[in-house]
């Protein structure tokens, strides 16, 4: 059934007045009852009212859509108003709302209502639409809105079947970033928008930390005009065997994705070359040429994003055995700390599990980034052996090495054993085809791992002598009181590129210090560690609520989508999501990313200052009850997101056109942005 079906000109009224959102829903159900759709008007009401006591259907950016379903309900029906002047609705947004759609549905299964809701909410949420029907002359014009825009979509989603069926796209991409959480979906989405923009086919696989989805066929790849792989991680690609791909960063395709496409289209990128055993690894040839940098950093983050789950799984449960041993005073435990109570030492031992996999995860992913399946076990190797004290040629010298390679040298043995297996594959391609099956199976796992064993027998005495001089180091930053500097470094260092690379080496130096803590008995050397993981998590909160504060205090500095979008970024901070203010800082990089560095700055110092210790990896406010100085490392954050917020508020220009509402209206000019006198 179509809109058109359910509305007619004598249930749409154009030039509506009203004081209050009951005088707008009386108005609306007397319009649906002049139709002939209900048998019952007083019961309808009754059930409209009722519908919207559960929960607002004001659903924002000025508009309501009111719905009932009942036996008092003949035949399904629709009933639209303008109300010009607006009307005070309890929106989700506080805005007043100016066009309203009532909804009647007759008691069956079909469930009528929902569809239409459903349709009018897409349609509704394109801006150009809303404007459209609000300045209609006629209920004619009205009506056919919303026809044509209906028309329109059918059209689009009919072609989209098609597409399923058969037919080819235009443009293909792929996505996929360290986290897998906000990176990964704001370039689908620019690479989407781009294609939009030139009428173009598009299909974008994403590799998030949901898993993989839309994934891309075989038929999808031969049929495909131009293919784009915007990765930060190793994707599977001997699926492009022979195919000319367009291969950048993640953050590349956010920028610059209406470039990325017309190179696709024109043929720019290179042809990729399958040596026939690289599921999962990423190509290093690309149509911008890889850094060093780049490659090493795409390598490392394949290897932090698989680590991440089991660093923050088991590190949240092992922060939660501090948490119990606390409340059950056994904090002055020193070593035993975490482990004194039965429960307590419950936790801290299945956390402790999930935790020993990070360092192996690490190495293992970022040999398999390098050379695809056959590296997965050559890196899980070398990082587990990172993990023992007993397996150096130092040991077996007699020198004291009671220390472990640990994080750096987990870094060393993916790299080292990604390598190995190029090196093994390049020196066994002599051998016959027929024999290819061998290889994978017996050759790269037995000399693959007595490589990467001489290796690490080798290079773990260094490492860790490595591991012995940064605890000197730390020990004595403390004593001169420098532990503060370095906390604040690193906080700003995680408002530098908001889940860009700065950022990341930031969180990873914290989560290495999580490691360091958890294979040290010096309680002195622990409490740095966990300094310094708060003072990197604290600054990654500080820049997504410092723009939320910013959109409140200082309405007249933004466009109303931004102030709306503001408050989601309340969440995205509370819950330690940086990127959340990547939109921000994209449209007005120096303000945004210059107040954020402050703000997180100043965080971090004063979380190190108070000495608050965080003992988990993730969770931001979720995880603040096991955070020691909980209260204080609180007082901190709101501090630095409001100097942030402060600095934005200096430092951004007005919005040339803030569209200003409500109890801003009389505050500030609607078209300047200037304050009144």
């Amino acid at each position: 059934m179509k809109i058109r079906d359910l509305l007619s000109e004598s249930s749409v009224d154009l030039h509506v007045s009203a004081n209050s959102k009951k005088d707008v829903l009386d108005t609306a159900c007397q319009l649906m009852a002049k139709n002939g759709n209900i048998k019952d008007p007083a019961a309808y009401k009754k059930a409209v009212l009722k519908r919207e006591k559960e929960s607002t259907t004001g659903t924002g950016e000025g508009i309501a859509i009111p719905h009932a379903k009942g036996e008092f309900v003949s035949k399904p029906g629709l009933a639209a108003m303008v109300i010009k002047d607006g009307v005070d609705y309890d929106s989700l947004d506080g805005e007043p709302v100016k066009l309203l759609f009532l909804i009647a549905a007759p008691d069956t299964k079909d469930n009528i209502h929902l569809e239409v809701l459903s349709n009018l909410s897409k349609i509704l949420l394109d801006e150009k639409i809303v404007k459209a029907l609000l300045g209609a002359k006629s209920k004619k014009e009205f009506i056919n809105i919303l026809s044509a825009e209906e028309e329109k979509r059918a059209g689009e989603k009919a072609a989209q079947v098609a597409q399923k069926e058969g037919d080819s796209y235009d443009i293909l991409a792929v996505t996929s970033c360290p986290t897998g959480i906000a990176h990964t979906y704001m370039a689908e989405e620019a690479i989407k928008k781009a294609c939009e923009k030139k009428n173009l086919k598009v299909k974008v696989e994403t590799n998030g930390a949901s898993g993989v989805q839309n994934l891309l066929t075989a038929k999808d790849i031969d049929n495909a005009k131009g293919i784009i792989i915007a990765a930060d991680i190793g994707v599977p690609m001997d699926r492009f065997n022979g195919k000319r791909l367009v291969q950048v960063s993640v953050s590349k395709a956010i920028s610059s994705a209406d470039k990325l496409v017309d190179d696709a289209l024109e043929g720019k990128g290179s042809i990729y070359h399958a040596s026939g055993d690289d599921a999962g690894s990423q190509s290093d040839s690309s149509s911008e040429k890889d850094t060093v940098w780049h490659t090493i950093y795409k390598h490392l983050m394949a290897g932090v994003s698989h680590m991440l789950p089991f660093v923050i799984g088991g590190g949240i449960l092992i922060a939660i055995a501090f948490l119990i041993d606390g409340l059950a005073g056994n904090a002055g435990a020193g070593s035993s700390f975490g482990s004194v109570n039965v429960v307590a030492s419950w936790f801290k031992s299945l956390g402790g599990y999930a935790f020993g996999f990070m360092i192996p995860i690490l190495a293992g992913f970022i040999a398999y980034s390098i050379a695809g399946t056959p590296g997965l076990l050559i890196g899980f190797v070398g990082g587990a052996l990172a993990t023992v004290s007993d397996f150096s040629i130092g040991n077996s010298l007699g020198i004291d090495t009671s220390a472990t390679a640990g994080f750096i040298g987990a870094l060393f043995a993916g790299f080292a054993g990604g390598y190995l297996v190029i090196g093994l594959k390049k020196l066994f391609k002599f051998m016959p085809k027929s024999m290819d099956g061998i290889k994978p199976m017996l050759i790269y796992p037995v000399l693959g791992t007595l490589g990467i064993g001489l290796f690490m027998y080798l290079m773990n005495t260094p490492f860790q002598y490595i591991n012995v001089g940064f605890n000197d180091m730390l020990n004595w930053l403390g004593s001169k009181n420098l532990v503060v500097l370095l906390g604040a470094i690193l906080a700003t260092m995680m408002a530098t590129d908001m889940g860009g690379p700065i950022n990341k080496a930031a969180y990873m130096f914290g989560t290495a210090m999580l490691t360091q803590a958890a294979s040290s008995t010096d309680p002195t050397y622990q409490s740095y560690c966990y300094i310094l993981m708060g003072c990197v998590m604290i600054g990654g909160m500080v820049p997504p609520l410092a723009i939320a504060l910013a959109t409140n205090l200082f309405p007249q500095k933004w466009s109303r989508k931004e102030r709306h979008d503001g408050k989601v970024n309340y969440i995205m901070g509370l819950s330690f999501i940086t990127e959340g203010a990547i939109p921000y800082a994209a449209s007005y990089p120096l303000p945004v990313i210059g107040s954020s560095m402050v703000g997180s700055c100043v965080a971090g110092i004063l979380s190190a200052l108070f000495k608050c210790e965080l003992m988990a990896p993730h969770g931001g406010i979720f995880v603040f009850p096991v955070v020691t100085g909980w209260y204080w490392y609180l007082i901190a954050l709101a501090i630095g997101s409001f100097v942030g917020a402060i600095m934005l508020g200096i430092t951004m220009k007005n919005n040339p056109n803030p569209e200003l509402k409500g109890k801003w209206k009389g505050l500030f000019n609607v078209h300047t942005g200037e304050k009144k006198n």
